[in-house]
């Protein structure tokens, strides 16, 4: 088969990597890609989505699967549905669950989905009076896309009437902040949730958890995320029952009154409290790092799953009976700024691991980090214990000046 997978990072690696996994040969294509992915298929200059759908439409190509939000958001699928082609992810429409936080955050009220007492505005007044309703911490969130990076936990009202001024007038995080969400804060544990949809139908994925801040035992700055495993024992059978009937089920539902369909990978940022699954955020699409600890844990053919959710046909899908522990490699000075181009050194890739090329370049047949999250290491086995030492060990037989990660990933489950 011919696929096209739209995305440049880690994410996107995995999924080829599983892909080419698969009994039957396939031909893969990236836009843009990264500077790994040219051994694994071919990488393209397209940035137009409408020129990308003819180059799809005139190379024959099967199945297009996107990786980031943005292209979703923007809505590439909408034109390649236009074109006629087979495409993994929501609609324009339907990708304002993640694109727009007051849209997600009215949706779920709309559709009785257990969710932070909130308020959106876009005038500093209206917010400023609500929060006076709160305790701290107070949570407040850009409207927008922010790469993940939006949300801001004010540990006083002030902080929040602050955070609320400086989105609202530009300076945070420009046209995104423009309109802001203010939450109640949860106390709990989070999940990432993620199920794939054809529309009506999902399939529940292995629950994942994932490690926002940049050192160990939660430590430092947010980041795009340092590591992940999954499933999660912190999800039980009870758990993982409620948020399926609680809240995916009544999203697809409530997504087709809206008369957009949700066709893709829904991802439900949880909060859990007292045993209860509340909605933080919805994402429309695989999460990173998550993606790279799902892809091997799917036992049968990703490309068969993919294409029969985008036609509407979603059948059952068999897991694998393992665990899978990913710890991101950063660069020096990630995240905080650009650090300097290193070649990477990458010595014997131990059984039961793999490595995942994320911000990589390539010159000359080497690769080089160039991006703040450079490469994730991700090890499998039957027990956590061992896929986490199973990834710790390839850590250490990855080198490059500068080379950054915690050591404690999955620590919730193994304190």
């Amino acid at each position: 088969m011919k696929i096209l997978i739209i995305g440049s990072g880690g994410r996107e690696y995995a999924i080829a990597l599983k892909l080419k996994s698969e009994k039957h040969a396939h031909e893969l294509y990236f836009a843009p890609g990264n500077g790994a992915t040219l051994k694994l298929g071919k990488n393209l200059q397209i940035a137009d989505f409408n020129e990308l759908a003819k180059f799809a439409k005139n190379e024959g190509i099967e199945l297009t699967i996107v990786g980031p939000e943005a292209p979703l958001s923007a809505g590439v699928v909408d034109i390649f549905k236009s074109f006629g082609l087979e495409i993994f992810g929501p609609t324009k429409a339907a990708a304002r669950l993640e694109a727009s936080k007051a849209y997600m955050k009215d949706f779920l009220a709309k559709n009785a989905i257990k969710t932070a007492k909130y308020l959106n505005t876009s005038d500093a007044q209206t917010a400023f009076d609500f929060i006076d309703t709160l305790k701290a911490p107070v949570v407040v969130k850009a409207d927008g896309l922010c790469a993940g990076k939006g949300v801001i936990i004010a540990t006083s009202l002030d902080e929040a009437k602050s955070a609320v001024r400086d989105m609202l007038s530009g300076e945070s995080f420009g046209e995104a902040g423009k309109r802001v969400v203010v939450e109640e804060f949860l106390d709990g544990f989070e999940l990432s949730f993620f199920a794939i949809c054809d529309g009506k139908n999902f399939v529940s994925l292995p629950v994942a958890q994932d490690h926002k801040r940049l050192l160990d035992n939660d430590k430092g700055p947010n980041t795009g995320g340092m590591g992940a495993y999954a499933p999660s024992p912190l999800a039980d059978e009870n758990l993982i029952k409620k948020i399926e009937n609680e809240i995916v089920k009544p999203t697809l539902i409530g997504m087709q009154n809206e008369n957009e369909p949700f066709c893709g990978v829904l991802f439900v940022g949880v909060m859990v409290v007292n045993n209860e699954p509340f909605v933080l955020e919805f994402n429309v699409r695989f999460g990173d790092p998550e993606c790279e600890v799902l892809m091997p844990l799917i036992d049968g053919d990703l490309s068969e799953i993919l294409l029969n959710a985008a036609k509407g046909k979603l059948a059952p899908i068999k897991l694998k009976d393992e665990f899978a522990v990913g710890v991101v490699i950063a660069s020096k000075d990630y995240p905080y700024k650009n650090s300097p181009k290193e070649r990477i050194k990458v010595g014997q890739i131990p059984k039961s691991s793999e490595l995942i090329y994320a911000g990589v370049s390539e010159e000359n047949g080497e690769i080089y980090a160039n991006g703040g999250r450079v490469l994730v290491c991700v090890g499998r086995a039957k027990s956590i214990k061992q896929a986490q030492q199973n990834a710790y060990e390839l850590c250490k037989n990855v080198e490059f000046n500068g080379k950054q990660y915690r050591k404690d990933i999955a620590w919730q489950v193994l304190k």
